[in-house]
Formats: structure tokens, C-alpha cells, sequence
């Protein structure tokens, strides 16, 4: 029997990133103006470069004046929570925006005449990094300072959206406004979507040669993990479904080299958790029985029981009926006990889960015994309804 078709081989020639673009046009759009940048350790040109040593290679035309962080730090290297410091390297005051606020203060802001935000996407609603940069936009409105967004790929390409978007009620620090759980945006994309829907202006610089069927490893790019726990490819693009294992007591295997692809728990049953979910015939995707130790987070240190997923055909893989397919197989050995208790991310009051997927019906639907066919089926005509409305935002070929 043959093998399925693996994935290609890069493309030739680099795609440009809004980073790109604005070097090649010696920051002409900046010039004369003081800035921040929010950035973390992606935030790089095809040439390896990093954007703060772009900034400030730029300089006197360009004055940097401070620097902000997401999720885990500008260079990746802090926990899920942190504080500002002052960079020994660059000398400059780092502003942290995922500790104690979430938000930009108007001090933070002072002094600057634009924010420049060149985070990566993952593609995913339930990763922060878009949030973040939402915020962002709320306060330099209310500060005066233009927002710009330096665009970057979506590494799962732009052709599909999948899953449900987020109900009132639910709007949290993993979905903020309704996209779906696989949007099909660039971050640039995104952001002009919710600017409208909040009423405030942001300037995207446009990738140059991007288009929707270019996955991350088809634009000739390096490489760089946008979070700790997401070191590859391969586990970003399974990310949108099985980022929702987060809301159950299963381990994702963070500290392991297979985070997001590799889930399961001390009690699980690997056999037969696999043959329930070979049972499911989700297409373009295969799993096989395994056993990993956490290296941090739930379940560190102990030997879990579990599965790998593995995608064959990611064209024909639907990351987000996945997760829910995982959900039903490991819910069914788990019992009442399966689903994590709040708080979540600091938010009190729902369960993880319905954060995570944006509503209560995800969750009402498992503990139901339904498979992920009849869950799917609730979503379809949102995932239609969204393929048109997103049209308009689009600012790349869509073929």
C-alpha cells in the first residue's frame, strides 16, 4: 500500500512579510515618528533579522521608546504570566501585556506616535496572541497613537475556516469576538475585521506574495515557534481543535517534544482510546497508541497513557472536528470527571471548555455521547455564513 501524500517541500522564493515591506521601503510610512513595537521571538524578516534590531538600525529616522510583550515574553522565554522589566540588551523599558493588565496604560502609551504590533498567528481563535493585539487597538484609540500592524502568514494557509465562534457571554482572553475557532485570516486580516466592529482605525503593511493556499512551510520562511509549547508546524496545525483538550484533565504533553500532538492522562487506555478514535474516519488524519511524560503543567512527571495525532492529508484534515473527535473518544473513558474546573486564564464564573469554544453547547454535546459528525453538523451554517462575510477582509489572492 502506498503512502499518503506527505507534505511538499518549501517554496523557492521567500514571501515578504509586512517587515519586509517596510524595510524595503526604508520605514517611509514611519519615518519621523516614535515608536513602540509589540513583538515577541517570531517577530523576524526573511533574513533572520529581528524586528527590534530592524527598528533600531532604522534610527534617527525611527526612534524606538519602549517595547511590549505578549504571552510568554518578547523573547519567549517567560511563563504564561510576567511582569515588565527594562531590556539589559536594548536598554529599553519592556511592558508586559499579559500580567497583572492585559491592556496598554495610557503611561505606557505616552510619548509615542504609533504602536507597531508584528506578532505571529497560529490561525487558531483560542491562541492569545490575536487578543493581545485587540486590546492594543482599544487603548491607542483612547491614547491618540495610530496602530499599525506589520502582516505575517496564517501557517494554515487561508482557503479554510472550521468551528463555532464565540456565543454572549463568553468573550474571553481566547475569543474576544466571534471568529471561528480556524478563522482563515492573517493577523493583518483579523484586525481590520475586528477594528470595524469596534469602531477604531488601524494601517496594516501587507505581505508581499502571500496567498491563501501558502502553509507556513510553502512561503520559504524561517521558522521560529510563536510560543513555547507550540515548536513546530505539526503542532500548530492541530492547535485549533486540540487546544480545546485544555479544558479537560487531559495532558496536551507540554514539556514534551510533541506538545498539542501527543494527549492523553495516567488513566487512559491507549488501545482503546486509539480504536474509538480510528472508529471516528476522520479524514486526512491518523492516530496511534502512545506513552509520554509531561514535562511541566498537568500530569508533570507521571506516565500517561495516550495517543499521537498525526495529519496525512492536511487539504483534507479538519483540525477542529479532530479535537472533538478526541474529546468524545477520552470523555468516554473519563466519566463526570473529565472537564477542568474555572478559574480559566483569570476569568471566574464558566467552564474552561465553554471559554475555549466559545459557548456551552460543545460541552452539553460530549457529556450527550454525541459523535463529532452531529457536532459539526451545528456548525455549518455559521462556517458558511462566515466564508462570505470574511470576503470583504481579505487583502490576499484567495487562490
Amino acid at each position: 500500500m502506498s503512502r499518503p501524500k506527505r507534505h511538499r517541500s518549501p517554496s523557492r522564493k521567500a514571501i515578504q512579510t509586512g517587515l519586509d515591506s517596510l524595510v524595503a521601503e526604508r520605514f517611509r510610512q514611519l519615518k519621523g515618528r516614535r515608536v513602540g513595537l509589540l513583538v515577541n521571538a517570531a517577530s523576524i524578516d526573511s533574513q533572520r533579522v529581528h524586528a527590534i534590531d530592524r527598528f533600531r538600525g532604522a534610527a534617527p529616522d525611527v526612534e524606538v521608546v519602549r517595547l511590549f510583550g505578549p504571552r510568554h515574553g518578547v523573547w519567549g522565554e517567560m511563563a504564561d504570566r510576567w511582569e515588565g522589566f527594562s531590556d539589559a540588551a536594548s536598554g529599553l523599558e519592556v511592558v508586559s501585556l499579559y500580567g497583572a493588565e492585559r491592556k496598554p496604560s495610557s503611561e505606557s502609551l505616552a510619548g509615542l506616535d504609533a504602536l507597531v504590533i508584528d506578532l505571529p498567528e497560529v490561525g487558531a481563535r483560542c491562541h492569545t496572541f490575536l487578543w493581545t493585539a485587540t486590546l492594543c487597538l482599544q487603548a491607542c484609540r483612547g491614547a491618540g497613537v495610530e496602530a499599525v500592524v506589520l502582516d505575517r502568514p496564517n501557517p494554515l494557509g487561508g482557503r479554510h475556516a472550521e468551528g463555532p465562534g464565540v456565543d454572549e457571554g463568553f468573550e474571553s482572553v481566547v475569543g474576544l469576538h466571534s471568529l471561528p475557532l480556524r478563522h482563515g485570516f492573517s493577523i493583518g486580516e483579523a484586525l481590520r475585521w475586528i477594528a470595524e466592529r469596534i469602531g477604531v482605525g488601524v494601517r496594516v503593511v501587507k505581505m508581499r506574495g502571500w496567498g491563501a493556499r501558502h502553509w507556513f512551510d510553502r512561503t520559504g520562511l524561517p521558522w521560529v515557534m510563536p510560543a513555547p509549547d507550540l515548536p513546530t508546524s505539526d503542532s500548530v496545525a492541530v492547535f485549533p481543535g486540540m487546544g480545546l483538550v485544555e479544558g479537560t484533565r487531559l495532558s496536551v504533553g507540554r514539556g514534551t517534544a510533541r506538545p498539542f500532538e501527543v494527549f492523553g492522562a495516567p488513566w487512559i487506555d491507549a488501545r482503546r482510546l486509539v480504536s474509538d478514535l480510528r472508529k471516528a474516519d476522520l479524514p486526512g488524519v491518523c492516530f496511534r497508541p502512545c506513552r509520554f511524560t509531561p514535562g511541566h503543567d498537568r500530569f508533570a512527571g507521571e506516565l500517561c497513557g495516550g495517543a499521537q495525532i498525526e495529519v496525512l492529508d492536511r487539504e483534507r484534515f479538519h483540525p477542529v472536528r479532530a479535537g472533538v473527535a478526541v474529546l468524545a473518544a477520552a470523555r468516554a473513558q473519563a466519566g463526570e470527571a473529565f472537564w477542568c474546573d474555572p478559574p480559566f486564564e483569570g476569568e471566574e464564573g464558566k467552564m474552561p471548555i465553554d471559554f475555549l469554544s466559545g459557548g456551552g453547547d460543545l460541552r452539553g454535546a460530549i457529556d450527550a455521547g454525541a459523535g463529532w459528525r452531529e457536532v459539526a453538523q451545528g456548525w455549518e451554517p455559521l462556517e458558511e455564513a462566515w466564508r462570505m462575510e470574511r470576503l470583504e477582509y481579505l487583502l490576499y489572492d484567495a487562490g
